[in-house]
């Protein structure tokens, strides 16, 4: 069965929220690399209400440092859209309630995926808890990719410079 770009990138957000740590994460790394998949993860901890900024912003920073999108205002909007998304599915469950974990960020094309794999402490009784979201952006152009009209060091349409 064939998937759709959509759900490989919210598979690999989804495995790279769940690595135990960066040595797992460089391996997963090099996998979704030979499936044209860029990836990123970021560990975050605290009180949620008060996390929700701060969980946003390593997204947009881990998925920019690890070159899952470049620094556009759509591409940043995505992964920071995607990440409140993740978020808004955790608060129901861990509202007032400290949390930590790990968000995983995975782009295949157009399609990127935030997922936010954490636990939820209160006293002795530990929750988990994951949230995914999705976004949909233009479709990057690969310095060096014979099918693109941008070579490098040139600026694609709308001015944004090419970076890959």
């Amino acid at each position: 069965m064939h998937e759709s770009k959509s759900i490989q990138a919210a598979r690999a957000a989804a495995r790279m929220a769940l690595s135990r740590n960066r040595e797992e994460e460089a391996v997963l790394k090099r996998e979704f690399e030979k499936q044209g998949v860029r990836v990123a993860a970021v560990d975050y901890g605290g009180d949620l209400v008060s996390s929700v900024k701060t969980i946003v912003e390593r997204s947009v920073v881990a998925a920019k440092r690890e070159r899952v999108i470049r620094e556009t205002y759509q591409e940043i909007g995505a992964v920071a859209g995607a990440a409140r998304e993740a978020v808004s599915q955790i608060v129901p469950r861990a509202f007032g309630l400290n949390v930590g974990g790990k968000i995983g960020i995975a782009r295949n094309n157009e399609d990127v995926s935030v997922a936010i794999f954490c636990g939820i402490g209160l006293l002795h009784l530990n929750e988990v808890a994951m949230g995914l979201g999705h976004r949909a952006i233009s479709r990057w152009q690969a310095v060096g990719d014979p099918s693109s009209p941008v070579k490098h060091g040139e600026e694609a349409e709308g001015g944004d410079a090419v970076i890959y």
